[in-house]
């Protein structure tokens, strides 16, 4: 069997210490916002795009861009972190994976307002550190927070 790999973005959004994450229901698990990175799309792109779409927020992403540039060449916007995420396994063997964009992000409300036919906003629920620490959620997805939010406030 061959693996099938996506590009996918998520973006951990922060706001006064705190970071977003929702109830996704196909997966069951509580994650941030994120998606596949559309064929027209860079993966900082696709990230905003999610988030926009997911919650209604403006995100500023966090991080450096680097600044060389040639007249065939331009810099984007780096990920803090690149995931290889099994998605399907069958009989032991992964069937598909996403290769995950993770961009850290502030935001400037909590006010989550998705496009129609995005999750609810009762899905959505904003996590502090400790907040994480006592939820039932994914480590990494736990560690990944703790990491924006205190990025966040750097």
């Amino acid at each position: 069997m061959e693996t099938t790999r996506h590009f996918t973005a998520s973006v951990y959004v922060v706001n006064d210490g705190a970071t977003a994450l929702h109830h996704h229901r196909r997966l069951g698990i509580r994650l941030p916002p994120g998606g596949h990175v559309d064929r027209d799309e860079l993966p900082h792109e696709a990230g905003l795009r999610e988030v926009r779409e997911e919650t209604g927020l403006e995100a500023t992403l966090l991080g450096e861009t680097p600044d060389f540039a040639s007249e065939t060449s331009r810099p984007i916007p780096r990920p803090r972190h690149l995931m290889l995420a099994d998605v399907n396994r069958y009989d032991g063997r992964v069937g598909h994976q996403h290769v995950d964009h993770v961009f850290y992000a502030t935001v400037p409300s909590r006010a989550i307002d998705p496009d129609d036919g995005e999750e609810a906003p009762d899905a959505w629920a904003w996590y502090t550190p400790a907040d994480l620490d006592a939820a039932d959620v994914d480590e990494d997805v736990a560690a990944l927070g703790r990491e924006a939010i205190a990025v966040a406030s750097e």
